[in-house]
This record gives C-alpha cells, structure tokens and sequence, in this order.
C-alpha cells in the first residue's frame, strides 16, 4: 500500500499496515524528495488575508444605499450650477468617511498586533538523520519527531508513543488532555477527538514523546480544513444593516414621491422648469436625512471606544450593534465560560467530609486554605509532582502538566512547597497502561516518603489501610468508590491520593508499590471563570437564549451548564453524535433548537448549529477561541474571539475580539449594541419628523394656496442649523440604565415602527401645522413675504430645537432626564440657537438667507408655542406606558 492510499482517514489502519507502507521509515525522506514535494503540494502554512488597504476603506464609506441618494443629490445639484447645495452634501459625506475610515483602521491595526506569530521549527528525520528544519517546509511523507512542550507542526499517524498526552482544545473544544497511542485501529467516521492514533496541527505536546508520518499539510490538515472553509462560508448580514438598509429603500421611495408632487404642484402654479428644478432639489436635500450616515458612523464609533475601555476591540463597526440584537449567544465552553486551567476544586477524604478549595487557575489567591486533616493528602499531590509553578513580574505562570500545576497551586494555598526538581529518589512516571504516578523522597536520616497518585481503581488495590484523622484505619473501598462516583457524576476529573513511611535503605520503588495508606481523593475542573455565571444570567434576563457549544464530555458538560444555569438534566444536552444520527432536516433542526448544551461537538458541527439557528430567526452571535470556532464566527451574525487565549484563526474571522478574554465582556457588547440601536432609533425620529414636518409646511401652502414658505436656501440652511449638530449629539446619549431589562427586538422588526410612526405624525403635525398657522396668520395681517418666511423659519428653528427634549428617550419622560448627562446635546442645542441668531444679525449672510432680527419679545412668544410639541409627546408617552401596564396585569 503506497503512502498516499493512506493519506484520506490514516486512523483506520494498523501500525503494521503503515509500516509497511512505509519503507523510508528508518531513514526518512531524502533531501531531494522532500525538495519535490515541497515545490508539488507547497508550504505547510495557511493563507493569510491581506488587510485592507487604506484607499478601500475610504471607498468602503461611500457603499451605502442613503449614500447613493445623497450622491445622486449632489449631482443633480452640480449639473444645474448649484455649487452651494453640492458642496453640502459634499462635506456630509467627507465627514462621515472620514470618521468610517479613522475607527476601522484603528480597529485594524489592533486585530493586526493580535495575530502575530514567531516562526516555529520542528524535528524531522531527514537522509537518516534528525534534523531541524522551518515547520512550513514539513511535507506529507516525513517524519516528525514531538516532545513535551510542542506544538504539532503538521496531521501526523503516530509511529510510536510514550507517555503521550496532547491538548487538542484547539481543534475540539475538549478542555482535558487526550492521551495518545500509536497502536489502535479507529473507525473511519470516528470524531477528531476519539482517534488516539493521530495527532493533528496546532495541538499542544503536554507529556511525552512520539514520532509520527506526516499525513497532511497546510490546508489539507484538520485546522486546514477550517481555515478553507471561511474563504467559502459567507457571512450573515448584521440586523443593524439590514435594518438600515430597508428604512433608506423606503426613504427613497417616499422622498421621490413627495419631489414628484411637490414638482408637480409647482408647475401647476406656473413657475418655470429651473425654478421647480432647483427647488426640488433643495427639497430632496432637506428632505433626506443625510445626517443619518454621519450619525449612524459616529454612535458606533462612540460605542466601540466605550467598548474598548472594557478590552473589547470592534473590527467591524456594525457588530456593535449587531451584538445588542442577537437573540441567540453560542458560547464555546472552553476558555471562554471557563478559564482553561484544571483546578483541584474538591477534596474528600476517606471518611466522606469534603473540602472546598477556593479560587480557580493558577493564582493561588490570598485565601489560604485551612488544609485541616488533608495535609497529608495535599503534600502527596504535591511532592508526586514534575512540573513547575513560579511568580514572576507580579504574575503566576506555570510550566508542565495541568494536572500537576494543579496541585502546585493547592499547595501553594494550603502553605505546602514543592521540594524543587531534581529533589527525588526514584520514580515511577504516569504511563497510559497503568494509570499512575509514583515518586520516592528523601524525609530525614531516617525515612523516605513515598508518594503515589492516579486513578482510584488502580490505587486502590495497592492501599491496606486510609488515613483518617491522622490515625490508620482499615480501607473500605466500597465506599470510596462510591465517593469517586458522586464525583465524576458532578463532572469532576477524580484522581486517587496515597502514600508510606519506608526506610532510608529503600532505593526504589516497586512497580506498582504495595502497602500504601489512602489518604483521599481530589476533585478537578476547569473551573467556570468567576463572572461566568452572572453574566450568562444578564443575557437570560436581556432575553437572549445562551447554549453551550463544546467537545467536553456531556457528564463534564452539564456539570458546568448546571452551575451556569443553561441546563438542569441530560435530556437537555444533544451530543455530537446525536447530531450525526439525525434522519432528517427537521430531526436535525428539532435537536438543535431544543439544546441547551451541545457536547462532543466537532467543528463541521458548530457551524451547521449556527446554519439552522439563522434559518429560523435567530440573530446569532458566537464566541470562541479555538480554530474550530472559526465557520462558526463567520457564519454567524457576529462573531466574538478571545484575545488572550484565541487563535489567529479565530481572530481574523472575528467581528468583535475580546482582549481579556472576559465573558462579561459580551455582556457589556449587548448593552452598548442596545444603547447604539436606540439612539439610532432617536437619530431617525429626529430627522424623519422634521423633515415631514418640513413638507407638511410646503403641502399646506399649496392645498391653501398660500405663496411659499420658504426659499431653497433657508430649506437648506434650517435643516443645516436644526440637524447637522443635534442629530451627532444624539449618538452621544449615554444608556438609560434598563438596556438588559428589554427583550431582543424581533428580528425583522424594522426601525420605523408602529411606536415611531405614532411619534413622527404627531410631531409633523403639531410642527407642521403650528408652522403653516402662524406664517398664514402673519400674511393675513399684511406682514410682507420676507419678513413672515423670517418669523417662519425662527419658527422652526425653535421648535425642532426642542424636539431633541423628545427624541432623548421613547419611554422616559423629558422631565426624568438630566440635562447635563449629554452635555454634548445641550451644548448642541445652544449652538444651532446662536449660530441662527448670529446669521439673522450678519449682514452678508442674513441677505444671503433674506433674513434679520426679531424682537425678544417675538422670540419669547414663539418659543412659548413650540413648547407644544413636548407636551404633546410627553401625553404620548404617558398613555402608552399606561397601556403597557394594563397589558402586562392582564397577562
């Protein structure tokens, strides 16, 4: 059998077939072999995105339907010489761009110095001899030498092994190491984390030693296979561009409308073809809210600065908010709801008292641990021991097996040191066969001690007696086993703790030891990260569905879904295979959607999760780490990677990176994706019911045959003084502190409804109408056409002014809110108020705009009546919360 038959699923053949197969085993490939596959298959490495250059981030600004209309605007503007009206819509979209470019440079400059790698270098077996060689020049056919501490350059089908153990989490989620052997024949369709014969690329050596034929490379390896799958997988549209995008198509719809009518009309009137042209487009440029782009890039911008005061970067601005209207979190179980560090959390000792262990990872913390009656059994784990626990620059850090560091850390807790390397006498290491550990020190003069830990089946039969209260007892192992089961149940990896007193002439241990006294057994997990829990309970009560995604064991699983809240009992967790097993699409869609806890989960998997949850309805957010995670985050709505502990993989796929690998973090994200959307929502209100309002004006005029009430150039300059500053304050207001008390917005709810639409009449009316009323009364008086088009646009001034008082909440009344929490709004608000009273009192520009000064005493009165619109909204506001609460006592 030639080598390459055994390159598709190596796992299902024998060691003697590969061997065969294989006759440059003992010598390797030669140099000009693997030169030829080198040059034939390429480098062992993976693809890399190129960043965006700057000019296409520029040019990326302009994509946007309202950005069209806006050009389109300009245009026309241009071609009929009106160069004022041009170069306005001009500097709005320069403005905006500018903006859109700065943060996602910014952004990416962050996720670029997140994802750099030091090259690595691997032991291969080349013309006979072991050789050193670049890990990208690794081609299928070599063979590759592993050892404690590397990561595995390339797919490779185990030739020998001792002692192996590899930490694949990685690729599959699962958070314990797997111990691996080069003997053993695995079914074909067997998940990446059951085939023991193979270890694949990017996994960590955590024990041992091993050679291996390398089986694939690059993208044909298992990580390659995903990395491929992103160049086809496409990415969901975030909720807040799809939303966006439907609102403009509307707005675009309505606003040609309205032109064509109001052109219409105008011709009815007998004005001339240039007058009506240069009219309608001052109208459409009123009419369009082109502050919305410039407001929509500011308030994510503002978000994803906030958001970066919590370690959270934002690549793409959308998912901001994109965040705050998921209705569904995937969460990855590993490093991200739990720190990725076993922890000794449980101890019981022989007669069943249990002790708990506080803190999680490798700081030992500065509660000490009242190690009462299990000294004995701490300074067993900790002097059966090989690896290394240290305090440097004000941090813990720790070399070696997880396992071990986890006893350091309890020692470390309980006041109990580890002698230091190279302190034993003899030792017998942990091997796969017989499921122990076993070290001999040197006590005094007089006595060696011995220690031993490992699994409980097999340390048992070695003990004669247990330790209890510091006296010997005789064993009883019915009981300790079924202690050791009350503790897998509960998700717990269970190690064995035993030991004796030997004679100074005792030299070595025998193999296994006999004679020993049982002094208890620990508990271990990979314990939940301290906020874990509360924040998954945020998500619950901000009515956004969180599930587990991982290739833990379903026991382990729902062990720490239990603590979470997420599940109570096992028919709530859909397993891998399960998954696999689905007869159909609607069993497969069932499972998934009544899963709380998805476990043995393969990354394929993952991503066919997230597929069926978008295909009915949810917005999906998912966060992850490993390079298994990433089909996943790509093809989810947005997709949340750690920054400490994630892979380049993930990183780059990623919408948003949390830098400090916090859950918590995406429960911040939601509620700055929440306050995002709704001062987008006020933005909106604020720019739609003063441009109706606007048109309202000009449709009165005509039905009542009243001459026009303002010219182009005061349409333009009153939609410049009313919303080219207040719109921008807008994207400012901080949160109104009850963001994760509200429901997810449905998903194809769009941002003008029913409640906006009721806000948006209103005010037009009352703005509209109050406006038409009192520029009719002043021509009925006799007061001339350019001194009541004046008052008119004071008028309006005054009033859309005080439509942000409006605007600053949908439910909370005016009156409720500080002014001075968005000094930006108020100080927005002033301006635009002088910079109108300054232009009526400046020569060339009040004659530009045909406008001058008003007495205060008018001012006064106009003000007064503006003061209207509030009181209209403020009844609103207080008629539907009232017919909220009648509606929640009757359900």
């Amino acid at each position: 059998m030639e080598i390459e038959k055994l390159v598709h699923q190596p796992h299902q053949y024998s060691l003697v077939e590969i061997l065969k197969s294989t006759p440059a085993v003992q010598e390797g490939l030669t140099s000009l072999e693997a030169e030829n596959r080198l040059h034939a298959d390429g480098p062992n490495v993976f693809p890399t995105k190129k960043p965006r250059p700057l000019w296409r981030i520029f040019l990326g600004q302009f994509a946007s339907p309202l950005i069209y209309i806006l050009l389109a605007a300009g245009g026309i503007a241009l071609a009929i010489g009106d160069t004022r009206d041009a170069l306005f819509v001009a500097i709005i979209l320069l403005i905006n761009s500018i903006i859109g470019t700065t943060q996602e440079k910014g952004a990416q400059n962050s996720a670029l110095a997140l994802t750099r790698m030091a090259e690595t270098k691997s032991m291969v077996l080349r013309d006979g001899y072991q050789i050193e060689i670049p890990s990208e020049e690794i081609v299928v056919g070599d063979i590759v030498f592993l050892e404690s501490g590397n990561k595995v350059p390339a797919d490779l089908r185990l030739l020998s092994s001792q002692s192996l153990e590899v930490d694949e989490s990685l690729l599959t989620g699962e958070s314990l190491t797997v111990i691996k052997e080069a003997d053993g024949v695995f079914e074909e369709h067997a998940s990446l984390g059951d085939r023991k014969n193979m270890a694949f690329t990017g996994s960590l050596v955590v024990r041992g030693r091993a050679t291996g034929l390398v089986t694939a490379v690059g993208l044909q390896s298992e990580l390659g296979k995903i990395v491929n799958s992103l160049n086809s997988e496409e990415s969901a549209g975030t909720p807040l561009l799809i939303r966006m995008k439907k609102l403009t198509h509307k707005i675009a719809i309505a606003l040609l409308a309205v032109t064509a009518l109001m052109a219409l009309l105008l011709f009815l009137k007998g004005y001339g073809y240039y007058e009506v042209l240069v009219f309608s487009v001052a109208l459409a440029v009123s009419a369009i809210p082109e502050g919305l782009p410039v407001a929509l890039t500011v308030a994510l911008s503002v978000a994803s600065r906030r958001m970066a005061k919590r370690n959270v970067i934002v690549r793409k601005l959308p998912a901001v908010e994109a965040l705050g209207s998921c209705t569904y979190i995937a969460t990855d179980k590993t490093g991200t709801l739990t720190v990725n560090q076993m922890t000794v959390q449980k101890i019981v000792n022989p007669e069943g008292e249990e002790v708990m262990v506080p803190g999680s990872g490798l700081d030992p913390g500065k509660e000490k641990l009242q190690a009462l009656h299990v000294e004995e059994l701490i300074r067993c784990g900790v002097l059966c021991n090989e690896a290394q626990l240290s305090f440097h620059d004000n941090k813990w850090a720790g070399h070696g097996d997880a396992v071990d560091l986890a006893f350091l850390v309890l020692g470390e807790k309980a006041q109990i040191k580890s002698p230091g390397a190279g302190s034993s006498i003899a030792e017998i290491p942990f091997e796969p066969e017989h499921q122990f550990a076993a070290v001999l020190h040197e006590a005094s003069a007089n006595e060696r001690i011995l220690s031993v830990k490992g699994a409980v089946e097999k340390l048992l039969p070695m003990c004669e007696s247990m330790l209890v209260k510091g006296h010997k007892h005789s064993i009883k192992p019915d009981v300790i086993l079924q202690q050791a089961d009350k503790l897998a149940e509960a998700g717990y990896r269970v190690l064995a703790l035993a030991g004796a007193t030997m004679k100074a002439t005792v030299g070595k241990i025998e193999n296994p030891p006999a004679g020993l006294v049982f002094y208890g057994l620990v508990g271990m997990i990979d314990p939940l990260r301290p906020e874990a829990a509360k924040a998954v309970m945020q998500c619950q009560r901000a009515g956004i569905r969180v599930s587990m995604v991982t290739g833990d064991h379903p026991k382990t699983s729902l062990a720490i879904a239990r603590e979470l809240g997420l599940a109570q009992s096992m028919d709530e967790v859909v397993s891998g295979p399960a998954l696999k097993q689905a007869q159909s699409e609607e069993e497969l869609s069932r499972l998934i959607l009544n899963g709380r806890v998805f476990a043995r989960v393969e990354p394929q998997q993952k991503l066919q999760i997230v597929q069926h949850l978008t295909k009915n309805g949810f917005f999906v957010a998912v966060t992850g780490d490993g390079a298994n995670d990433a089909p996943a985050l790509k093809a989810a709505n947005v997709g949340v990677a750690m920054g400490l502990s994630g892979t380049d993989v993930a990183k780059e796929t990623a919408d948003l990176i949390v830098a400090d690998d916090r859950f918590s973090s995406i429960v911040a994200g939601v509620e700055q994706g929440r306050i995002v959307y709704n001062n987008l929502r006020k933005v909106v209100y604020l720019l739609i019911s003063t441009a109706a309002a606007e048109i309202l004006v000009f449709i009165l005029s005509f039905i009542f045959d009243t001459p026009m009430p303002l010219t182009a150039a005061q349409i333009l300059w009153l939609n410049l003084v009313t919303n080219g500053i207040q719109d921008i304050g807008l994207a400012f207001e901080p949160g109104e502190g009850d963001e994760l008390d509200h429901r997810p917005r449905k998903p194809k709810e769009p941002v003008f409804d029913r409640l906006m639409m009721e806000r948006v009449i209103l005010s037009a009316v009352v703005i509209g109408g109050m406006g038409y009323w009192y520029f009719h009364q002043l021509i009925q008086s006799g007061v001339g056409i350019e001194a009541a088009r004046n008052d008119l646009l004071l008028f309006l001034v005054i009033f859309e002014n005080l439509m942000l008082g409006n605007c600053r909440s949908e439910e909370k009344s005016i009156f409720k809110l500080n002014p001075l929490r968005n000094k930006f709004l108020l100080g927005g608000a002033i301006l635009a108020q002088g910079i109108h009273i300054l232009a009526m009192y400046t020569p060339g520009l009040g004659s530009l705009l045909e406008i001058g000064p008003v007495p205060i005493a008018e001012w006064a009165h106009m003000f007064a009546m503006a003061l209207v619109v509030l009181v209209v909204i403020e009844v609103h506001k207080l008629i539907k919360a009232r017919g909220i609460k009648a509606q929640l006592a009757s359900s």
